[in-house]
């Protein structure tokens, strides 16, 4: 277990700061981009032949990439268990306007467009069972997860500096592949959501790096238990009808891999961008246990890289039920 207290004393004084942190990090409400930017405008004379383009378009997507998309919008669906998960953090006082709660609201605000624009392009693609999607969305939420952080923010933001810069990658991808096959619309759809993600990414990176100067040893010993158990991503206990939570997930994720999308060398990726941005090798000054933590996290990528190089990607694709046959 850790230290609560220690833990609401070091969110206390970063707290401080949470002002400053929505400035830099994040884009005011009236500036940012907003789905119906990107979305085919009804009341245009352009709609029908707009709507063409994407059902077109989206008829002609890879399997594996089609239905590593429409997870992506699962995922981002399930923003109401991320936002009450965060707002149960150590240090986070829910009915407070300014400090961390703010900045959990605020970032939920800029998430929350996300699954709006890919939920509202799959509906007008036409090759989407949209009741099949909504009904994994709603299970995705009401079975909950375990992120294995409890209620601990050191955890929370580990968690959260990986998760962000994994959703970064996964939409970046599929813009690309999106663009390379024509698909102008849909790329620039996952790019400005990429874009959001990354700086999502660099502000929960930040916040670790803050802490690291506060209280490194516990910083450190959290990171090293994060890592020991592995980052499970926030859509782990997706199914669709007919199955037991968590029954989709493995399915999902060897469709992201078949098609490039998110890989298990990726993870190992992310792992040394962490390692690297948070100067884990260089930090002082450490307790005895917090040392081995140390070790133990900078010999990990390696060892993560021999289990990956010998992990094959089964080829038979699954037949998911949110695409129309």
């Amino acid at each position: 277990m850790y230290n609560k207290l220690v833990r609401k004393e070091v969110m206390g004084i970063l707290e401080k700061e949470v002002g400053s942190f929505l400035e830099k990090f994040l884009t005011p409400i009236e500036k940012i981009w907003q789905p119906s930017d990107f979305l085919p405008d009804p009341s245009s004379d352009n709609f029908k032949y707009d709507l063409d383009e994407i059902q077109t378009f989206a008829r002609e997507m890879p399997y594996d990439l089609f239905v590593t998309l429409i997870g992506d919008c699962i995922t981002e669906e399930a923003l109401p268990s991320y936002e009450s998960w965060l707002m149960g953090v150590d240090g986070v006082d829910q009915e407070g306007k300014l400090g961390w709660a703010n900045w959990v609201r605020s970032w939920t605000g800029e998430e929350n467009r996300h699954g709006d624009l890919l939920n509202k392009y799959l509906y007008l693609c036409g090759r989407v069972n949209m009741r099949e999607v909504e009904i994994t969305t709603q299970y995705l939420i009401s079975d909950g997860f375990d992120l294995g952080t409890s209620m601990d923010p050191y955890r929370n933001f580990v968690y959260t500096s990986f998760q962000e810069t994994a959703t970064n990658i996964s939409h970046r991808r599929v813009g690309t592949l999106a663009k390379q096959s024509g698909n102008g619309k849909l790329a620039k759809m996952c790019g400005v959501i990429a874009a959001d993600e990354a700086r999502h990414a660099k502000a929960y990176k930040h916040f670790v790096t803050k802490i690291l100067e506060l209280d490194p040893s516990e910083m450190i010993l959290a990171f090293e238990d994060m890592m020991r158990k592995k980052i499970v991503m926030p859509a782990h206990m997706m199914r669709q009808s007919g199955q037991k939570a968590g029954e989709l997930w493995g399915h999902f994720s060897d469709a992201a891999q078949r098609c490039m999308v998110y890989t298990g060398q990726d993870y190992i990726n992310i792992m040394k961008d962490l390692l690297d941005e948070w100067k884990i090798e260089h930090i002082t000054g450490l307790t005895e246990k917090a040392e081995k933590a140390q070790e133990y996290l900078m010999k990990l990528p390696s060892r993560l890289q021999k289990i990956t190089d010998r992990i094959a990607t089964p080829d038979l694709q699954f037949e998911f039920s949110w695409v129309k046959k």
